[in-house]
């Protein structure tokens, strides 16, 4: 029996993450697939969605907005900083991702975006927020949970 995606299933698949003018975010084809079951949070609803329907063996591309996606930049992420929050060593340039603690000492990413005297302006957007993004798959198997 062929399934298809849709709720209740577990996926196996090959996916790439590309910008639109092809440059590869990340993928899996070079590499061992993939396994979720859907609704289980590890593909963000948009992608998860654009999958359903689809069989075992089928490729696809997959046109995905920033709503679907990463979301749209949020002007509350970007904060100021001094120089002295950072460590005397570090060679602080724009563009340069540093790994930060938040409230619940996680991880949270953080990119320089510019230095302007002693003030540092960090984006904690999400690199992909604001991005359309193409997310090629290849299913490789679809059974029910």
């Amino acid at each position: 029996m062929s399934y298809q995606i849709g709720p209740d299933m577990r996926v196996t698949l090959h996916f790439a993450v590309k910008l639109v003018d092809g440059s590869i975010v990340d993928s899996n084809f070079e590499k061992t697939p993939a396994t979720f079951e859907v609704g289980d949070g590890q593909l963000l609803p948009g992608f998860e969605k654009a999958l359903f329907g689809l069989k075992a063996g089928e490729c696809k591309e997959i046109s995905i907005q920033p709503e679907q996606g990463f979301g749209m930049p949020n002007p509350n992420n970007i904060q100021q900083m001094k120089k002295t929050d950072f460590a005397a060593e570090l060679e602080l340039q724009p563009g340069l991702m540093l790994s930060f603690a938040d409230a619940n000492n996680s991880e949270l990413p953080g990119v320089i975006r510019m230095i302007e005297g002693d003030r540092v302006e960090v984006d904690f957007n999400h690199p992909l927020a604001g991005k359309d993004l193409l997310f090629e798959v290849r299913i490789l198997e679809v059974i029910p949970q």
